[in-house]
């Protein structure tokens, strides 16, 4: 009887221990998750301020008008597209967001100037009597594959006086542009200044070397 019974008690002990056990586990995937939950929430609120901050801010550059109907009328559609779309542009807080967003700041400077430089060369080339005009289609890759990353290439393309983007594949970052001659033609497939300026803001690649991208993408 005796020996049944400390059988018995080691079993109840056992047992005791694995319950305890499983709820300390229990209690730790308990506050695990609220982490996780925690920091699902502060990254959201994360990436709608930014998101908020970037959209109020080409708000004023293109409005141009202070006064408090405008501004608090820039304040409220900042808000609800933040609330919106905020994901399409923060999608985690460890992406280095502002650091992203000041090489972005820098890549528009860059690109105004290249549209100055082009629509004097089209000018140019639209006023010569010769008209050395030579259209043509293109097809390059690029490192790129975030939305935003092929969108900014793409608009950014468009908006420079001399070429068109027809049309993108995500999958492989290949664009298809329409070129009005071989000089635009060549910065985007020889020169590739533009797509590296580009990687070099979102991080998803480096400066080509040897005919081939040296992909380094960064999270």
């Amino acid at each position: 009887m005796k020996k049944g019974e400390k059988v018995e008690k080691g079993k109840k002990g056992e047992k005791s221990r694995g319950e305890k056990s499983r709820g300390v586990r229990g209690k730790e995937g308990k506050r695990g998750g609220e982490r996780e939950g925690v920091e699902r929430k502060g990254g959201k609120g994360f990436g709608i301020f930014v998101t908020f901050c970037v959209l109020f801010l080409f708000w004023l550059l293109l409005s141009g008008i202070f006064d408090a109907f405008h501004v608090g009328a820039g304040v409220i559609c900042s808000v609800i597209v933040a609330l919106i779309s905020h994901d399409l542009l923060v999608r985690e807080r460890g992406e280095k967001v502002l650091l992203k967003s000041f090489r972005f700041v820098i890549y528009l400077g860059w690109e105004l100037w290249q549209i100055a430089l082009a629509n004097f060369d089209v000018a140019y080339r639209v006023l010569h009597p010769r008209m050395p005009i030579d259209p043509l289609i293109i097809e390059f890759d690029t490192p790129l594959r975030s939305d935003f990353a092929l969108v900014t290439l793409a608009n950014s393309i468009t908006l420079t006086p001399g070429t068109i983007t027809i049309s993108v594949e995500p999958e492989r970052g290949r664009f298809l542009v329409h070129a009005i001659s071989k000089k635009p033609a060549d910065a985007l497939t020889v020169e590739k200044t533009m797509q590296n300026k580009v990687a070099d803001v979102f991080m998803e690649g480096g400066q080509e070397k040897g005919g081939e991208w040296k992909n380094d993408m960064a999270a």
